[in-house]
C-alpha cells in the first residue's frame, strides 16, 4: 500500500507516458461523427526511417551508380552504332532547274511532274526488316491551333459525323456538309508516295501495322468512313479513299499522332529484303507535299533495328555522363574525406556555436 502511494507521488517516466495517453482524443469506436484523430496516422505516430548520410553512404551510392550508368552506356552506344541508315533529302534535289528560283510556283502547279529519281548506294548490309521513314523538318506539329484541330468523337463513331466542333478552318464544305475527318491534322496529310527497285527487283513496301494498335482499335472507328474529304479549292495534302473505313487508313493514324518537335520522323512502311552493302536502290517517288511555303525539308530514310530501337546516341552518352560524373564525386568526396575529415555530429559547426567560437 505504501509503496504504491510512494510510486504514485514520485511523479516518474510512467506518470507522464500515461498522463500523455489520457490527454489524446477520444476513441473512435462508437462515434459517428468527424471528430474522432486518436490514430497513429492521425497523431504521425507510424514507423518512419530518416536515414543519415554519412560520408560512406555518400561515396558508396555515387560509385554503384556510376559503375551502373557507365555500362548501360557503352552498351546502348554499341547497340545504336550497329544500326544502318540511308539517309537522302530530296526537296531541292527533285526540283526542275529551271524552277529552283520559284520552287513554291513548281509545288503549286498540277500540270507539272513531279515524279523524281534518285539512287541511293548501300553503306553496309542491312538485315530485314528494314523502316522507311518521312522525315520533316521545319514543321511544327506541335502548334496549339493545329493540335486541337481534331474531333476525336467523330474519329470513333459514325453517328457522330456532324461533331465538327474545333475542326476549325477544316469543318464543313462550302455548301454545309460535314468534312470526315475534319481539321488541319488530316487536312494536311503527307502524299509524297515512294517505289523502290534493285536491279531488275522491286522492293515491296508492307504497310500493314505502321500504326500503333490502340489508335487502329479505341482512336479510329471500324465504321467510320471518309466523307467530303479533300473536297475544296485549296487541298492540304494526301486523299482518302471513301471506301474504307478510318480504322484500316494506317497512313492517316501514323499522321494524325502529332509530333513534339519541328524536325520528326513517321514511319511510311517496311521492307522485308536484305540489302547488302554497295546495292543500288532507285528510288521512284513523287515530290507532291509542300514544304516550300514555310522553308520545310524533306527526307526519305532507310533504317535497321536493335534491340534498342533505332539509331540514337542520346541514350548512350546520357548514361556514360551521368555515370562519369558520379564516379568523378565518389573520388572527389573520399579525397576531402580523407585530407580534411570531419566527426559526424560534430556540434562546433552548428552555426550558433561557430559565432560563440568567433569562427
Amino acid at each position: 500500500m505504501n509503496s504504491h502511494a510512494a510510486g504514485t507521488s514520485n511523479g516518474g517516466p510512467g506518470d507522464a507516458a500515461a498522463a500523455r495517453r489520457n490527454t489524446r482524443m477520444p476513441k473512435c469506436k462508437g462515434r459517428r461523427d468527424n471528430t474522432c484523430w486518436d490514430s497513429k496516422f492521425t497523431q504521425q505516430e507510424l514507423p518512419a526511417c530518416k536515414p543519415i548520410l554519412t560520408p560512406k553512404w555518400v561515396v558508396s551510392v555515387f560509385f554503384i551508380v556510376g559503375v551502373i550508368f557507365v555500362p548501360i552506356g557503352v552498351v546502348s552506344l554499341l547497340a545504336a552504332r550497329d544500326v544502318v541508315e540511308i539517309i537522302d533529302r530530296y526537296d531541292e534535289a527533285c526540283v526542275p532547274g529551271n524552277m529552283t528560283e520559284n520552287k513554291l510556283a513548281y509545288i503549286q502547279n498540277e500540270t507539272l511532274s513531279k515524279e523524281c529519281i534518285r539512287n541511293l548506294t548501300v553503306t553496309k548490309d542491312m538485315k530485314q526488316p528494314i523502316f522507311v521513314y518521312y522525315e520533316l523538318g521545319n514543321f511544327y506539329q506541335n502548334h496549339r491551333r493545329y493540335v486541337k484541330s481534331r474531333n476525336d468523337a467523330q474519329l470513333r463513331d459514325a453517328s457522330k459525323a456532324n461533331q465538327t466542333s474545333a475542326c476549325e478552318p477544316e469543318k464543313t464544305t462550302a455548301n454545309g456538309q460535314p468534312i470526315v475527318p475534319c481539321g488541319l491534322i488530316a487536312w494536311s496529310l503527307f502524299n509524297d508516295t515512294y517505289n523502290f527497285t534493285r536491279g531488275n527487283e522491286n522492293l515491296t513496301v508492307d504497310k500493314k501495322d505502321i500504326s500503333w494498335k490502340s489508335d487502329r482499335e479505341h482512336k479510329f472507328g471500324k465504321d467510320v468512313y471518309p466523307s467530303n474529304f479533300q473536297n475544296g479549292a485549296l487541298k492540304g495534302g494526301a486523299t482518302l479513299d471513301p471506301k474504307i473505313p478510318l480504322s484500316e487508313q494506317e497512313d492517316l493514324i501514323v499522321w494524325m499522332r502529332t509530333a513534339a518537335l519541328p524536325t520528326f520522323r513517321k514511319l511510311y512502311g517496311r521492307i522485308y529484303i536484305d540489302l547488302k552493302e554497295n546495292d543500288t536502290i532507285t528510288v521512284t517517288l513523287n515530290n507532291n507535299y509542300n514544304t516550300y511555303s514555310f522553308g520545310g525539308k524533306k527526307k526519305l530514310v532507310l533504317s535497321t533495328a536493335t534491340w534498342l530501337g533505332g539509331k540514337n546516341d542520346f541514350l548512350g552518352f546520357a548514361y556514360l555522363i551521368v555515370g562519369g560524373l558520379c564516379i568523378f564525386l565518389a573520388f572527389a568526396f573520399t579525397l576531402l574525406y580523407f585530407v580534411k575529415p570531419r566527426k559526424l555530429g560534430d556540434h562546433n559547426y552548428l552555426s550558433w556555436n561557430r559565432r560563440h567560437a568567433g569562427r
